[in-house]
């Protein structure tokens, strides 16, 4: 093998190091920030990050054309598989949190909204998941390999 050759191989080989190092330090952050969320959320108002962030999906329904989400376009939004999603709503359902009811338009559709206790619930529990949102991002910029992930979740959430 020439010294070009192992050039040129060593080229991409290195690229795909640094694309998997990049992943992991993502990985990582999200990993950190759930957590963290997660346990506040618990703590304080016995709700799943997972939970919270159905009822915020499902409280930005309107009901004007497209203002409904049927459940895969949830699963869609929350990142997960649409028969966990089903479980998840029918969990919040069972607790008062959410109702769900048929499509006037279309009858083999179910539309879910939040009900009144739910919206109070997420109302409480935003302040709790804000706070911890930046606190963990706090932590995780104080770590070298995660401060220019950090950066870039603050910079997109400035923009929004």
């Amino acid at each position: 093998m020439t010294q070009r050759t192992r050039e040129t191989t060593a080229a991409p080989e290195a690229a795909a190091g640094g694309l998997a190092q990049g992943w992991c330090a993502l990985s990582a952050l999200h990993g950190r920030i759930e957590a963290h969320i997660e346990r506040a959320l618990q703590a304080r108002h016995d709700l799943s990050v997972r939970e919270f962030s159905v009822l915020n999906v499902l409280s930005a329904q309107h009901d004007g054309p497209g203002g409904h989400l049927r459940m895969h376009q949830v699963a869609d939004a929350v990142v997960l598989s649409q028969s966990a999603t089903t479980r998840l709503v029918t969990r919040l359902e069972d607790r008062g949190l959410l109702s769900r009811y048929l499509c006037p338009d279309d009858r083999r559709g179910i539309y879910t909204n939040v009900t009144p206790d739910g919206l109070r619930l997420l109302e409480e529990a935003r302040p709790t998941h804000d706070a911890a949102l930046r606190a963990s991002l706090q932590e995780a910029a104080e770590r070298p390999e995660l401060a220019p992930l950090v950066t870039a979740v603050r910079a997109l959430g400035s923009s929004a």
